[in-house]
């Protein structure tokens, strides 16, 4: 069975619940190590137990949730020494992505990243707190990486880039505003909707290496 979304799309309701879990864990609405009740989250979700399983077995390949025999599902831990790890996989294959994008987004896509572009331009930032700025740095990234058009590029990125976010939650605390780091995409943005790969490579590389500066900083 397929449903509407909030976009107008229509998913599988494996996939609806899919998109809310991963949100939940990624933020850490579900706390790490918090058990994942199937029957509560499909009554709350209106949707039977059998799309919850499909999701988490999805989650589970994502490495937010882990299964155990005769134990149940739970949300994984934050490992903060992931991020050296993750960075090195990140440095490689973002500033790739977003060539990718800059040279073969076509037109539509373009489109769609200078509206996002537009969005960030008239966010008033100072009054924004760091958990809602983030749900703009998680917006801007997976934009650019659906604009790839490549599977086997995205969903690694998507995965990689949920699980650096879980660490950037653990740490909302000791980080200033991140308001900056946001402020960044505009100008990526603007220049993958140009089409110029080199310089969107090239300030890709820059960010990922200042994000995780500012990250080590604050552990």
């Amino acid at each position: 069975m397929k449903t509407a979304d909030e976009t107008g799309e229509y998913v599988s309701l494996a996939e609806r619940a899919y998109n809310i879990l991963r949100d939940r864990l990624v933020m850490l609405e579900i706390a790490p190590g918090s058990p994942i009740n199937e029957g509560a989250l499909a009554a709350e979700l209106g949707i039977g137990r059998t799309p919850i399983r499909e999701s988490l077995k999805k989650l589970e390949v994502d490495h937010l949730v882990v299964s155990y025999p005769r134990r149940g599902t739970f949300a994984t831990a934050v490992d903060i020494k992931d991020l050296a790890s993750i960075s090195d996989v990140r440095r490689a294959l973002e500033p790739l992505a977003a060539a990718k994008a800059a040279a073969n987004a076509p037109a539509a896509v373009r489109k769609r990243l200078l509206e996002k572009a537009e969005q960030i331009e008239a966010l008033d930032i100072e009054s924004m707190t760091n958990r809602e700025l983030l749900e703009y740095d998680l917006a801007v990234h997976r934009m650019i990486y659906s604009a790839v058009d490549n599977p086997h590029l995205e969903e690694p990125l998507v995965r990689l880039d949920n699980l650096v976010t879980r660490i950037w939650v653990m740490v909302f605390d000791r980080l200033p505003s991140v308001g900056e780091h946001v402020r960044e995409h505009s100008t990526l943005l603007r220049t993958i909707a140009s089409g110029d790969a080199e310089e969107a490579e090239r300030l890709v590389r820059d960010h990922v290496h200042n994000f995780e500066m500012a990250m080590r900083g604050a552990l």
